[in-house]
């Protein structure tokens, strides 16, 4: 795999010296610009798919209006995304900045003042004061000989188009975010629901033990072992609410509202259908916006190390001034009494003490440091779509046998409580089968909600669509081509 790097940070640098201008947007298909990548193979090891890249809006598999409304909530509120929003603008504003760059820059001042004499006459001292105006124009402008202002122009636009893509990653991020910690609050009342079938099951069989001993045919240790299993019941009632509590108060935080448990929920979890990806791991790179952020990021520095590697040659600067100096206010603005000069230069830098070297090495460590976080990114968004894929088989086989689990243990409660209200079993035959039963049932309620959490995460892990745009896209300012 090194070699592998090696190459594919050759051909980085070169198309950052060749073809900076040309930049992936966000939604397109970006596989074409970086076509190598580290090791990748043509299919997931996890499953045997190749294809194109799944489109659509992901969160319709869970058949859930409330979902998709709660997302579209978040994505409209979050202050995470405000944040990326702002940095986006802030990139947009910096872009303005390095295109002013190749415009002439030009001051304009104004002056007046005063001279004060004094001299010794015959008749004493005569002082005498002059007033002075002046108005002056400078100009200066650099010629871009070998396109070092156009490198950083394109190194600023590449920040943009990183910045732009770290918020549809982080757009992408709240929505799944959203949808796990309404799939998490829908488990937690499941299991705060199975917390109270456990208290009604626990006390009809402390009701049962305690009609047994008032007719002799049970003993002082049963009802005093019903009467701790109603007992301990009831404290985990207690805490399945705290925990629900919790998990109510994490989603209202991420729906950007005061976080006072107030939101409700159905307490059903999602039956879904087995996984069909429809994306090879080549096309994952053209799809995810965090790895599109790692190509512009790339981009970028790469373009600065020939900026800085750049900034070592000779620079031809313009230099221009128009100026007066009068002592007549009219005269000063007198178009015949203006001076003017006009200078060319072309500046060569030798001696800078090791400056222009040491920020040039810089530049390229950067940049290598940069292809280096592109193949981390790549290797990350491939484990974690295989790890996805892996997991949504085995959680389904795991949810298939919680099924049978839970039908078997809802069987034999039925038989043991005849079987104890006949004598023929104890107590802790009875509550041992009520216990198997209520564990098959919560197990059955984590297994959904895990298998539901993970295929969000599998969507996360490929990028997918989402159902609308986030409000903070709305608010960004349009990218403006002229600069100040």
């Amino acid at each position: 795999m090194t070699r592998s790097i090696l190459l594919f940070s050759t051909a980085i640098l070169a198309a950052c010296a060749s073809s900076p201008a040309n930049l992936p947007g966000i939604d397109g298909d970006r596989g074409e610009i970086f076509a190598v990548a580290p090791d990748a193979p043509a299919e997931w090891a996890a499953r045997d798919v190749v294809g194109i890249a799944p489109t659509g809006n992901w969160l319709t598999q869970f058949n859930d209006p409330i979902m998709v409304d709660l997302v579209q909530e978040a994505l409209a509120n979050s202050p995470t995304l405000e944040s990326r929003a702002a940095l986006v603008r802030a990139a947009k504003a910096a872009t303005r900045t390095a295109r002013s760059q190749r415009l002439p820059n030009v001051d304009a001042s104004i002056s007046a003042g005063g001279t004060s004499n004094a001299f010794e006459t015959a008749g004493g001292i005569d002082r005498t004061t002059d007033s002075v105006y002046g108005l002056g124009v400078d100009a200066s402008w650099e010629a871009d000989l070998w396109n070092r202002l156009g490198r950083g122009i394109a190194a600023s636009e590449a920040d943009l188009a990183a910045s732009e893509a770290d918020l549809a990653a982080a757009e992408l991020s709240v929505a799944a975010q959203t949808a796990i910690a309404w799939i998490n609050l829908n488990a937690a009342l499941a299991q705060e629901n199975v917390a109270l079938q456990t208290y009604e099951a626990r006390d009809r069989v402390r009701i049962l033990t305690e009609r047994r001993f008032q007719r002799g045919l049970a003993q002082a240790l049963d009802v005093r072992t019903a009467r701790s299993a109603l007992a301990g019941a009831e404290a985990n009632i207690a805490l399945t609410r705290q925990l629900s509590g919790e998990a109510a108060r994490r989603l209202e935080i991420l729906l950007g509202r005061y976080p006072a448990t107030e939101i409700e929920a159905p307490a059903e979890l999602p039956v879904l259908d087995m996984l069909q990806p429809e994306v090879s791991p080549m096309l994952l790179l053209a799809r995810r916006p965090d790895i599109a952020g790692a190509e512009a990021r790339l981009v970028a520095a790469g373009l600065r190390a020939e900026q800085a590697r750049l900034a070592m040659l000779p620079s031809l600067r313009l230099t221009g001034s128009l100026s007066t100096s009068q002592a007549d206010f009219a005269d000063a603005i007198d178009p015949e009494r203006i001076a003017a000069r006009l200078v060319a230069s072309l500046v060569q830098p030798l001696f800078t003490g090791g400056r222009l070297s040491a920020q040039r090495d810089a530049a390229i460590a950067q940049a290598e440091a940069a292809i280096a976080d592109y193949a981390r990114a790549a290797l990350s968004a491939w484990g974690e779509v295989e790890d996805a894929l892996a997991a949504d088989a085995l959680l389904a086989d795991q949810e298939d046998a919680q099924m049978r689990s839970l039908e078997e243990a809802r069987l034999a409660e039925d038989l043991a409580e005849r079987q104890y209200t006949s004598g023929t079993i104890t107590i802790f035959n009875l509550i041992d089968a009520q216990t198997r039963r209520l564990t098959a049932e919560s197990n059955l309620v984590s297994a959904r909600a895990n298998r539901a959490t993970n295929r969000i995460s599998y969507h996360l892990a490929l990028g997918g669509g989402l159902p609308v745009s986030a409000a903070a896209n709305a608010n960004q300012t349009p990218q403006e081509d002229v600069a100040e």
